[in-house]
């Protein structure tokens, strides 16, 4: 006889995780934080930031090791959950991840970006699991980021059909 293997929803596989969203952050300049476009849910790019709506600051390499820079991510990764939650109402909207841009702040000698950016990626596997929580994904590193935060991550989604 076949087993059933229990499916969750994105939902119930965050509560499982026993994380806490963040607040979903306003926009600090002129764009806007989200945009659907047909079945596509592009967010911009997004910061760690915490319960208490401060922001991680630091660059890896200088004041962050790369633990701490994986743990960012994953705070970065939290804020993007957060925001589709606040304005789609559910992760459950969201049917797989497409793309993700990830952002190091480090020095220039650091060269493990992508060790950084797993932070989110992982996140996203455990939510939506590993066939529609990994997609495609860019890690890069730059000189500095806006407020000194160690990463800034932007993603596109894949909506469920209503």
């Amino acid at each position: 006889m076949e087993q059933l293997v229990e499916q969750l929803t994105p939902s119930e596989a965050f509560a499982k995780l026993g994380l806490s969203l963040p607040p979903a952050p306003l926009p600090l300049g002129v764009y806007k934080p989200y945009l659907i476009d047909g079945k596509y849910l592009y967010v911009s790019g997004h910061g760690p930031v915490q319960d208490d709506k401060s922001l991680i600051i630091g660059r890896i390499g200088r004041e962050l090791d790369m633990e701490e820079g994986k743990l960012a991510a994953r705070q970065v990764g939290l804020t993007i959950l957060s925001t589709i939650q606040t304005h789609l109402g559910s992760l459950d909207r969201v049917k797989r991840v497409i793309k993700v841009l990830g952002m190091v702040n480090c020095v220039d000698t650091f060269e493990r970006h992508p060790y950084i950016i797993n932070g989110c990626s992982e996140l996203f596997a455990q939510v939506w699991g590993e066939e529609n929580g990994i997609g495609v994904r860019s890690a890069v590193g730059f000189g500095s980021l806006p407020d000194n935060i160690p990463v800034e991550i932007e993603a596109l989604f894949e909506l469920v059909s209503e």
